[in-house]
């Protein structure tokens, strides 16, 4: 599973250079840097990065500020101003874009990962409430971020074979590996799992995409078998089409 995509556009080689091997040190996966708007809104295009680091300075006419406001409009990304001024005046007019970060240089490994961590953090936060807000399935995100050490882990939902709860910890499986998160099997299936995820037990929820087979009291998932409890079975025959 590939690590978080960053972006990085930073006007000063050394700076960006610098930023990009240091994002591959504390596990992230940047994209190679670029230095004004035009650029920066191809490698967005083409790129699709996770999250934006932006230098309010760029080389042009536009600046990382109003290369913000764009992002704000047409893509939705998480940003973190980067900055060598913080004056009032910039940091009153970058807070008009509402970053989730702001890191004035010179800044170190530790601030760097500290910043990305509360961006993504906080945008999380912010998915979260506006899910619960507008609740239809089609206004859901297609992946969600899964924290496992230092690092959040981008997976996608359609990814995700089927899940077991744990008390308050949810495991989630994939054809490639096992996540662990802290959150309940409720919270998952209201806010992120839309309809294709269908609780069978109380501990377990399947990605009916990945469906094999249903029997009497267990159903089969990528090979896999997972108990069915009865009061859900009559439901789930009811949501996929049968054949006898």
């Amino acid at each position: 599973m590939k690590h978080l995509k960053i972006g990085i556009v930073e006007d000063d080689l050394i700076i960006a250079a610098s930023i990009e091997m240091t994002l591959a040190q504390i596990g992230y996966q940047p994209i190679t840097p670029v230095r004004n708007y035009s650029d920066a809104l191809k490698m967005i295009a083409e790129e699709t990065p996770d999250l934006l680091l932006l230098d309010i300075t760029l080389e042009g006419k536009e600046d990382g500020i109003e290369l913000a406001q764009k992002v704000n409009e047409d893509y939705g990304i998480p940003f973190i101003f980067l900055t060598s001024y913080s004056d009032p005046a910039t940091v009153n007019r970058a807070k008009q874009a509402n970053p989730y970060a702001y890191l004035v240089k010179p800044f170190n490994e530790s601030d760097l990962f500290s910043a990305i961590e509360i961006a993504f953090n906080n945008y999380n936060r912010e998915l979260k409430t506006s899910r619960v807000q507008s609740h239809p399935a089609t206004q859901l995100r297609s992946d969600i971020f899964i924290k496992e050490g230092d690092i959040f882990h981008k997976v996608k939902l359609q990814d995700i074979l089927y899940v077991e709860s744990d008390n308050v910890y949810l495991h989630l499986y994939t054809n490639l590996k096992h996540y662990i998160a802290r959150i309940k099997l409720d919270d998952f299936l209201h806010d992120f799992s839309g309809d294709d995820f269908f609780r069978v037990h109380r501990s377990y929820a399947v990605n009916l995409n990945h469906l094999e087979a249903i029997n009497s009291v267990t159903l089969k998932v990528a090979g896999k078998e997972i108990p069915m409890q009865k009061n859900y079975r009559q439901e789930l025959m009811d949501k996929v089409k049968s054949l006898s």
